[in-house]
């Protein structure tokens, strides 16, 4: 099944706006929010059928199907939402939320200052995965849910699902972490450090006032995402993928000489400079960084989920490097001591942390049997 088979088709993002102020972790106030978002699928009766899913870092709510009949590529997980696809839309209503501080249409650096009639940029407060939790929860009561099925994301989506599950426990049935964790460790603070620095070093940058100035930081930004997307493969895939295949130049005179994979990167880090806000890039990763549910209980992951109510699906790859099965083994015997229900896989694969992306057949069937199982728990409960 290619991608778009099956697809949802022509969507259409919506907006959300939270008019109260809305107090962030960080002690500072929003005057209201807006969330862009988009649904897949119809809410039932009940409305008992709720899927939320959330992003990973460079994500959005562009999850399925396509904006207009020119899109050449779906939405970021379109292979796993749709009509008979593991997150099946026949079955379920699935919300696809943009995060607080995206630059993808909610309110976030780019957007007005109502303070000061100029976008924010640098001056969006920090955020953190507790404030997106909060502020979904807040677009989920809009969409008249008092409950999800199912809160489900990969890598920082993951750790979405999990925060919810502490934070509103009566308020999902199902969390499924997909590539997460419960923590960064120190190397992957260190990455994120890295494309950091190579935003704020970049000459165009101006402290985050580029846009004032009619500038980008593209440079930085191409070099986060080279360095992050690195991180996101394994070895072995990118021996795969591009081998030493040369794309260019004269290796036995050293002139000019270009990798395939040099050229993949510089696609990559070419086409996210212009996607994405290096405003928006500082936050997510800070965010990522500070994530850590276990600090609010003397750093003791078991009593972190003791208060959780939900069931637990808790999915890693073999390849993953930057959030490794050993961090999703963390989880899960946190959970199983706190004697939680919860079910662990670990998918061969060697396309690393990207492989929660993908297609991969034994994962989607992990993953849409476990669906299954949930619509005949619903069922079963109407």
């Amino acid at each position: 099944m290619t991608a778009a088979e099956n697809s949802v088709g022509i969507v259409s993002p919506k907006r959300f706006r939270h008019p109260a102020p809305f107090v962030l972790q960080c002690g500072e106030t929003l005057e209201g929010f807006e969330l862009v978002y988009e649904t897949y699928g119809e809410l039932n009766d009940a409305a008992s059928n709720a899927v939320l899913v959330c992003h990973a870092l460079s994500g959005n709510h562009h999850a399925a199907g396509f904006h207009d009949a020119s899109d050449e590529k779906p939405g970021w997980w379109d292979a796993c939402i749709g009509p008979g696809k593991p997150i099946d839309t026949s079955r379920y209503f699935v919300v696809s939320p943009n995060n607080l501080g995206g630059c993808h249409g909610s309110s976030g650096p780019l957007t007005t200052d109502p303070s000061t009639g100029r976008p924010y940029g640098p001056d969006f407060p920090a955020v953190t995965v507790k404030d997106w939790v909060a502020s979904q929860a807040f677009l989920a009561d809009h969409l008249g849910i008092s409950r999800f099925t199912a809160i489900v994301g990969g890598s920082l989506g993951g750790m979405q699902a999990m925060q919810w599950a502490i934070d509103l426990p009566d308020r999902l049935h199902s969390a499924i972490l997909i590539a997460s964790a419960a923590r960064l460790s120190a190397q992957n603070i260190a990455f994120n450090e890295i494309a950091r620095q190579a935003i704020l070093s970049d000459s165009q940058f101006h402290q985050g006032r580029y846009r004032e100035r009619g500038r980008n930081p593209d440079l930085g930004l191409m070099l986060a995402r080279m360095v992050g997307h690195v991180t996101y493969l394994s070895d072995d895939g990118m021996g795969r993928k591009f081998g030493r295949e040369i794309k260019s130049g004269d290796i036995r005179h050293g002139r000019d000489v270009q990798f395939q994979v040099e050229s993949y990167l510089h696609y990559q880090g070419r086409s996210f400079s212009k996607r994405f806000d290096a405003n928006t890039y500082l936050l997510m990763t800070y965010a990522l960084d500070y994530f850590d549910p276990a600090s609010d209980f003397d750093d003791d992951l078991v009593r972190t989920l003791e208060g959780t109510r939900c069931n637990f699906c808790v999915i890693s790859f073999s390849s993953d490097w930057r959030f490794s099965a050993e961090r999703s083994k963390e989880i899960v015997d946190a959970l199983m001591m706190a004697r939680k229900n919860v079910i662990s896989c670990t998918i061969e694969s060697d396309q690393g942390h990207d492989a929660f992306l993908l297609p991969i057949p034994r994962y989607f069937d992990v993953l849409g049997g476990y669906f299954d199982r949930l619509f005949t728990e619903i069922d079963h409960a109407r």
